[in-house]
C-alpha cells in the first residue's frame, strides 16, 4: 500500500524546485509541536541558515497554503499560524479570558456542514476555524 505523498514530493510533481530554503521552511512547519507562525519559521530556519530572508518565509507559505499543503488560521493573538495538513485537520477553541487553545476534531462539526449543505445548498470549505468563547476554568 502506498503511502500519501510527502509535501516535497507534491511540490516536484507539480514542477515547483526543492530550493534548500523551501525545504527548510517545510521542515520546520512540518516538524512544529503546535501552529507555527512565519516569524517563528523564520527564527528555526536563520539558525540554519543566516541568509534566509522573511519575505521567502512568507511567500513560500503562501505557495504551501495555495497547494493545500499548509492551513492558515489566525488563533486571535494577532498572528497567523500555520499548520501542516500531514499533522491532521481539526479546529479550535479559545478562551477569550485566559487564551487556553484547545483543539476539536473536524468530526464534532461534520453535523453542522451536512445542516448547511441541507438547508442551504452550500459546501463549506473547511480549513481551520477558530470558536471563541470562555473555557470550563473561566466560566467559574
Amino acid at each position: 500500500m502506498r503511502h500519501p505523498e510527502t509535501a516535497s514530493e507534491t511540490l516536484s510533481k507539480l514542477g515547483y524546485r526543492l530550493t534548500p530554503q523551501r525545504l527548510m521552511i517545510l521542515d520546520a512547519v512540518e516538524g512544529a509541536d503546535s501552529h507555527i507562525s512565519a516569524e517563528e519559521i523564520y527564527t528555526k530556519v536563520r539558525a540554519r541558515y543566516p541568509h534566509m530572508n522573511i519575505s521567502t518565509i512568507y511567500r513560500t507559505l503562501e505557495l504551501l497554503k495555495e497547494l493545500g499543503l499548509v492551513t492558515e488560521t489566525n488563533l486571535g493573538d494577532g498572528r497567523v499560524r500555520y499548520h501542516s495538513i500531514k499533522n491532521g485537520h481539526h479546529h479550535h477553541l479559545i478562551c477569550h479570558k485566559c487564551g487556553e487553545v484547545f483543539n476539536i476534531e473536524e468530526e464534532i462539526l461534520s453535523p453542522l456542514w451536512s445542516e448547511i449543505k441541507r438547508k442551504h445548498n452550500f459546501k463549506v470549505d473547511m480549513k481551520h476555524l477558530a470558536f471563541f468563547g470562555l473555557c470550563a476554568k473561566c466560566l467559574k
